[in-house]
């Protein structure tokens, strides 16, 4: 099946694997929060056990620098696409309200990841030129 639309993020490549994985994981749940029709059905097996439902559609992951993600994210903005963001300072922090104020209070933000949603061209263009994470 060929969507309409794509799920993209990019996380910094020097993180440390938890990091990477982390970040990936917060910015997944941002995009699957943004609307109804991101998620699909609960699953079930044989058994009559039952699953969570997952996003609706494949996620690329990509590997960028500091300054790629600053990039990515100023043409994102250009662009109207819907993001999400974790920055560097969200790692010191142990809570959703505290993680809304260090971005709010940012002079800068200090991206790690970066996640973008929106049509297939638009977000080919946003995260033009990074390669996806090993």
């Amino acid at each position: 099946m060929r969507f309409t639309t794509k799920i993209g993020i990019a996380v910094r490549s020097d993180l440390a694997t938890w990091q990477k994985l982390n970040v990936t994981a917060f910015l997944a749940s941002g995009v699957a929060a943004d609307g109804e029709d991101m998620i699909g059905l609960p699953y079930e097996d044989e058994e009559g056990n039952r699953y969570l439902p997952l996003l609706r559609q494949p996620v690329l992951v990509f590997a960028a620098t500091g300054e790629e993600l600053t990039r990515a994210w100023t043409r994102a903005l250009a662009r109207g696409v819907r993001t999400a963001i974790y920055t560097e300072e969200m790692f010191k922090t142990g809570n959703d309200d505290d993680n809304r104020a260090v971005v709010r209070e940012a002079a800068e933000l200090r991206l790690v990841g970066l996640a973008v949603h929106g049509g297939r061209n638009d977000v080919d263009k946003v995260l033009k030129g990074l390669p996806l994470h090993p």
